[in-house]
């Protein structure tokens, strides 16, 4: 078989200063789907700085399996780290086979199972809650959803109410401006501004709030929770517990475990509600599978229309839309020599959105999934959880919570948008979600 080949290329049309940050987080997807017509490595500036985004699907897979070459790095992971510390999805590579080992065990299917009774108790909660033509604000309602969820997976002692609204007001702040800070020179968020202040009264919030927890926690712990997992990781080990390394693991799976659940079941429940032949076709789904009015964990494998349903989302929608990477040592791609130092931009939409790995690509359409469909695409096309020794370590859990909630409200309710929607991402937020979206839901087969 031929080698295979790739073009590069250069983006045009930079602003003075900015380069293209600007049309970057003006229109983000439309500019990223945009970058595979100059190449399949294309070269362009972030503010005074030179990065690479790779547009091919294989391309973005090798960027994210070598992940020793392509190291985490860059201000990204600076900002980042503010936050999450050396935690298991913000270390180098050095530190990466250690972490990821401790923190696995939190993740096994045992343990998952464990997990479920919380989930779907509080599924069962939320629901039970609304009324025929109830409406809410979809991403504040999910996301306490998914932070409810994963505190109470995370802990074995009760989370109470003000404890989960410092953490939602920590992470507000943090990720709301996440990426104003990764642009903006180091010396700038050094200065005693207003938002500077802000974001710092938010970490000292969030580790405060984290560490009170896990003090609280030692000594109770029934082996249900992460953790519980992560304590007995480090037994195993023969390492010593540090709480600051607990800490970091603690707040990497709060943020992964509540942002990026909530923006999966923001956009699903608005792109159903936008696509009735899709929603009924979930509602048929769960009336012939689920035994009772909602899913249980058990019934999970058995829902893979719904599974599709997230995938499909993710691929329009990933929630962590753009990471960094930096090269840590010369090397070759796309026929372009980068030196060591050089920052890779990890992007999945100009692949998820490129009409040359995906038929009508900003079309909805979970069944391109179905096995004998998603045989037929490349490599590397879908990078929604990323590849290789860094792939998500949450993956199933999250699926598997976006799956019981899903498949809940399917079972019993029909989810319409209300006007006006303002679809556009907030400005500058880590994880892509809406401005401003209403739904209502009406109880099936109701007038």
């Amino acid at each position: 078989m031929p080698e295979q080949t790739f073009t590069s290329g250069v983006v045009p049309s930079g602003w003075p200063l900015l380069g293209h940050a600007w049309p970057l987080f003006k229109a983000p997807f439309a500019f990223l789907a945009s970058l595979p017509q100059h190449g399949d490595l294309v070269e362009m500036r972030l503010g005074p700085t030179r990065v690479y985004v790779p547009t091919h699907p294989e391309l973005l897979r090798q960027t994210l399996v070598d992940d020793r070459t392509f190291d985490k790095g860059g201000t990204y992971y600076d900002r980042a780290r503010e936050m999450a510390g050396n935690g298991v999805a913000t270390c180098p590579h050095q530190d990466h086979r250690r972490q990821r080992r401790l923190l696995q065990p939190a993740f096994h299917e045992a343990q998952l199972d464990k997990y479920a009774t919380v989930m779907e108790q509080q599924i069962a909660d939320l629901t039970a809650s609304w009324g025929t033509g109830h409406s809410f604000e979809a991403y504040p309602v999910l996301y306490g959803l998914a932070l409810r969820i994963v505190t109470h997976t995370l802990f074995s002692t009760h989370v109470d109410d003000a404890v989960t609204e410092d953490i939602r007001e920590s992470f507000d702040v943090v990720f709301s401006n996440f990426f104003r800070r990764m642009f903006v020179p180091q010396a700038v968020n050094r200065l005693p501004l207003p938002g500077n202040r802000r974001h710092r009264e938010a970490l000292a919030l969030l580790r405060g709030a984290v560490e009170r927890v896990i003090t609280e926690s030692r000594g109770g712990d029934d082996g249900n929770n992460v953790l519980a997992a992560l304590l007995a990781a480090h037994k195993a080990e023969g390492a010593t517990v540090v709480d600051s390394e607990l800490r970091d693991h603690i707040v990497t799976v709060l943020a992964a475990g509540s942002e990026t659940v909530a923006s999966t079941l923001t956009w699903s429940l608005y792109l159903l509600s936008q696509n009735r032949e899709a929603q009924d076709a979930l509602q048929r789904e769960a009336d012939a599978r689920l035994a009772g009015p909602l899913a249980v964990w058990s019934e999970v494998p058995a829902l893979p229309y719904t599974h599709r349903v997230i995938t499909e989302t993710i691929r329009l929608y990933p929630p962590g839309w753009l990471f960094t990477r930096v090269t840590s040592t010369g090397t070759e791609l796309a026929g372009r020599h980068l030196k060591p130092g050089t920052t890779v931009v990890i992007t999945p939409v100009p692949v998820h959105r490129n009409p040359a790995v995906f038929s009508r690509p900003d079309a909805f359409d979970p069944d391109r999934w179905l096995p004998e469909r998603a045989a037929t695409l490349p490599r590397g096309a879908f990078a929604g959880f990323g590849a290789g020794a860094r792939k998500c370590i949450g993956d199933a859990y999250g699926v598997g919570e976006c799956t019981l909630a899903l498949a809940s409200v399917a079972r019993r309710w029909q989810v319409e948008t209300l006007p006006v929607p303002d679809v556009r991402p907030v400005p500058l937020a880590a994880f892509y979600r809406p401005r401003r979206l209403f739904l209502r839901v009406k109880r099936r087969n109701e007038p």
